[in-house]
């Protein structure tokens, strides 16, 4: 039985007021190693399966060569080390972005590094990519088969010069690639110094082609930041198309929330959907885009969708709404096409771009 929306409430009035008094850090590390209980179990599994929306073939896209069971994702830094990846499925994600994960293993940035914004349910981070290593990641993630599409989100270690960021890349392509169904080179945190210089148009295609020379088959993305301007998107557009990238996902958190670090959720919102509408017009729709940034509702999914992005990804929305919130926004984007007479979601693709 599929939960009703009252019996959410409790995450609102409960769960979220008690961890939001505890570190956020430490109170995401607690959620999801509930998750990651949860899911060693097939009766866990079952309990958190009431969360997720219909299973429908409206809500198929197929992308990538991938099919994914809905458009709604949950995007990188939510699972890092892909702890909870089959439990984030249950409860209704159509796939998982784990990462950001480095070649070997990083402890990322000291602490604090991560602050709420309560009154803008939003959230600031300067985490600086902490990973376990592609290695251990591997473990977690080859041999299982999973119901929804998974995806890894990678880039350098941060002691790795720039001049030698393809090699790292390869390296963790090179031991995910069999375990994961698309991967996405992260060069757009503002979390590691001179990580968002790799934008540029000749860096990104020698990464990209040493990745792609490493797992020809796999499709690689670029995560692309949400500050360039119009010079550098022309530039990161270009190196991407240049060095084959299968699509963009469009955008990583903002400098703009102080403390150092990288500002997501609602502020960015405008933001992000502009940034996909501007990459929709500069190249049509033979470069796919996943849509990130400020997601929240299924007014948020749908301007999105129609702005151009064929997926859409959430994180912040989830800290502050909980585990119902992918079968919400599932439920919500089928009455939505039902209500207009869409014949499927991807109609909805573009539309408004």
């Amino acid at each position: 039985m599929t939960p009703r929306k009252r019996d959410l409430d409790p995450w609102r009035s409960l769960v979220f007021p008690l961890l939001s008094r505890v570190d956020p850090e430490r109170a995401h590390r607690a959620a999801l190693g509930c998750l990651a209980l949860a899911q060693k179990s097939s009766g866990g599994l079952a309990l958190l399966r009431r969360f997720a929306g219909p299973d429908d073939e409206r809500l198929r896209v197929r992308k990538f060569g991938l099919v994914f069971p809905n458009p709604i994702g949950a995007a990188a830094g939510l699972d890092k080390d892909a702890e909870a990846v089959a439990a984030l499925m249950a409860i209704g994600f159509g796939s998982v972005e784990a990462g950001t994960v480095t070649p070997r293993p990083q402890p990322g940035n000291p602490r604090p590094r991560v602050w709420r914004l309560r009154e803008q349910a939003a959230i600031v981070n300067r985490l600086g990519f902490p990973s376990i290593g592609a290695a251990a990641v591997r473990r977690r993630l080859a041999g299982r088969r999973f119901p929804a599409i998974v995806g890894v989100n990678l880039s350098k270690n941060r002691e790795t010069p720039a001049s030698r960021a393809a090699e790292d890349g390869a390296a963790v392509l090179k031991t995910l690639a069999d375990a994961a169904d698309y991967a996405v080179l992260n060069v757009s945190s503002p979390n590691t110094p001179g990580l968002r210089d790799l934008q540029r148009r000749e860096a990104l295609v020698d990464i990209l082609e040493a990745m792609a020379e490493v797992r020809p088959r796999i499709p690689l993305l670029i995560k692309i930041s949400p500050d360039l301007t119009e010079r550098e998107l022309d530039e990161v557009l270009s190196g991407s198309l240049e060095g084959g990238a299968a699509g963009v996902v469009v955008a990583n958190t903002t400098t703009g929330g102080g403390r150092g670090g990288g500002l997501s959720g609602p502020p960015i919102r405008a933001r992000a959907t502009a940034l996909v509408r501007q990459v929709r017009r500069r190249c049509g729709p033979s470069l796919p885009i996943i849509g990130v940034g400020g997601i929240s509702r299924v007014e948020d999914v749908v301007e999105r969708l129609k702005a151009g992005a064929s997926l859409v990804q959430l994180y912040t929305a989830f800290v502050y709404a909980g585990p119902g919130l992918p079968g919400r926004l599932v439920r919500g984007l089928l009455e939505f096409i039902d209500r207009e007479g869409v014949r499927r979601v991807q109609d909805l693709v573009g539309v408004e771009a």
